[in-house]
């Protein structure tokens, strides 16, 4: 199975603009040239981006529900529905995907080393996608264990896809959950808006995701898990199995620390979403932005009592996706993660 990647950097998932082929060079220039510091290495961990400027099916959540197996989607003015059988919003999201793959192999021919991809995980899903008789999925017992047991079959073949493209990939498969939060605090509202979905039981989230990872495994891929909420619930991903949890740590309470700490002292991977996207429009002097991001994680890393040599690991990322900055900017975000991962390894040092 491939390792977790750590000590390195690497983006979030979406970026700016309709032209993965673009998208795919701004990746190659940033993360696979060689490493500033170590030559012998590239600078980060490629992967492969997504354009929600492209429209339907190119949206977190209609990338990953045309993947699901025999669970078939399309498109209403509500959000994506499960439906009976595939129709042209389906065929359209899965010629995104083709192009992607396609565009992937001829921007990674030759790569030997990680590369990650994203997906929307079983309980984003359930949040966003629609039953036909007009609720959330969440809502149902039923349909939520469909998508649990379809979306780990969606991973098996995504990676198979992705090593089929780029046949020297170690992969990592990053499961989206913005939503699980939402899904665990009862949040989310139903169709009418006059009440909420009634929450989901922890358990059942947390063996449902672990479901998931293990499928990812088992076909040869790592995994982490994503979720950018102002509160994540660090213990519920530790204990899905993945092998890293990638946090926008410029939103995390000192609470959120505490459990960050206890997964790292415990082996899992930080994957920092330690650059602030606000700042991408270049607002702030690059020097300066990468040594104030830099000094935050160490800060909050002193605070809950982590020694600074594990610092080395943690890999670094944007706060956020890409998608809202100009091409200029979101190039600026991902040299920031190298630079930003640059100081911290200089930290760790001594």
């Amino acid at each position: 199975m491939t390792d977790l990647p750590r000590g390195s950097a690497s983006g979030v998932g979406s970026l700016p603009g309709t032209d993965v082929a673009a998208a795919l060079r701004l990746v190659r220039e940033v993360l696979m040239s060689p490493s500033p510091s170590d030559s012998s290495r590239a600078s980060g961990v490629p992967f492969l981006p997504e354009l929600p400027g492209r429209g339907p099916g190119a949206d977190l959540v209609g990338r990953a529900a045309v993947r699901l197996v025999d669970l078939p989607v399309d498109l209403q003015p509500s959000g994506w529905r499960l439906v009976e059988r595939p129709g042209h919003d389906m065929r359209r999201a899965a010629a995104f995907w083709r192009e992607d793959l396609d565009r992937m192999a001829e921007a990674a021919d030759g790569w030997a080393g990680p590369v990650k991809v994203q997906l929307a995980g079983p309980w984003t899903l359930s949040a966003s996608l629609w039953l036909p008789r007009g609720e959330r999925a969440a809502s149902d017992a039923g349909a939520r264990r469909d998508l649990v047991e379809s979306s780990a079959e969606a991973v098996r073949a995504l990676v198979a896809d992705l090593l089929a493209a780029v046949p020297g990939a170690e992969v990592v498969v990053q499961v989206d959950e913005p939503s699980l939060p939402a899904v665990l605090d009862g949040a989310l509202p139903s169709a009418s808006g006059l009440r909420r979905v009634r929450s989901v039981p922890a358990p059942e989230v947390s063996d449902g995701l672990a479901l998931v990872v293990r499928a990812a495994r088992q076909a040869g891929a790592a995994t982490v898990v994503h979720c950018c909420a102002d509160d994540p619930p660090v213990a519920l991903l530790r204990r899905a199995g993945a092998d890293g949890l990638s946090l926008d740590t410029t939103r995390l309470t000192p609470s959120g620390w505490e459990s960050v700490a206890a997964a790292v002292e415990d082996g899992v991977a930080l994957w920092a979403g330690a650059v602030p996207t606000v700042d991408a429009a270049g607002r702030a002097d690059a020097a300066q932005r990468v040594d104030a991001a830099a000094d935050a994680l160490v800060r909050a890393w002193r605070d809950v009592g982590l020694g600074l040599p594990l610092l080395a690991d943690v890999l670094v990322t944007p706060a956020c996706g890409l998608a809202g900055a100009t091409p200029a900017a979101a190039a600026a975000a991902l040299h920031a993660a190298v630079a930003v991962q640059g100081r911290l390894a200089e930290r760790a040092a001594g």
